[in-house]
């Protein structure tokens, strides 16, 4: 099992690979490029961010953004989790979706959203696993390489 650690900004090198490795997959997300770290940083809420470590090495990260700026929403957010390739069917993406979900509702969070690609079947199946539900298809939510592309929207609501 990995050990999880809190993110500092010294890993984000080591995430932005990973990052880097799920979308060159092009069934991670609809990104075509990983931000700079400022981009990162500002798009990114600074609690809940999480790497996975295995023998010392980032195996794999967690992170979450605000839906929306207004108050009555503030409890809403949307997750990242990317795994490396080398660690990937090893737990890595579960153990860190468990702990997010785990100290989620000591920071006021009551619903996590994600929207992943239909063709990440693995993702899906992980997401159900930890008790996400499918909320519906997003069709044609985004266009990428000229192709309309759809999205499922989950959702784990918290006590």
């Amino acid at each position: 099992m990995p050990a999880l650690r809190d993110f500092v900004p010294s890993d984000w090198p080591e995430v932005a690979r990973i990052y880097q490795d799920g979308l060159d997959t092009k069934a991670a997300s609809f990104e075509s490029e990983v931000p700079s770290w400022e981009e990162w940083d500002a798009r990114m809420r600074p609690e809940l961010r999480l790497v996975a470590e295995t023998d010392g090495t980032i195996v794999g990260w967690i992170a979450i953004a605000s839906t929306s700026r207004r108050a009555c929403y503030r409890g809403v957010v949307e997750h990242s989790v990317y795994v490396d390739t080398v660690a990937r069917g090893q737990g890595v993406g579960r153990a860190l979706l468990a702990r997010l979900v785990a100290d989620a509702p000591s920071y006021g969070i009551w619903t996590i959203q994600t929207s992943i690609l239909p063709s990440n079947t693995v993702s899906l199946a992980l997401h159900a696993a930890v008790g996400f539900r499918r909320i519906g298809i997003r069709e044609r939510i985004a266009k990428r390489d000229g192709r309309w592309q759809d999205s499922v929207l989950l959702e784990l609501r918290l006590p």
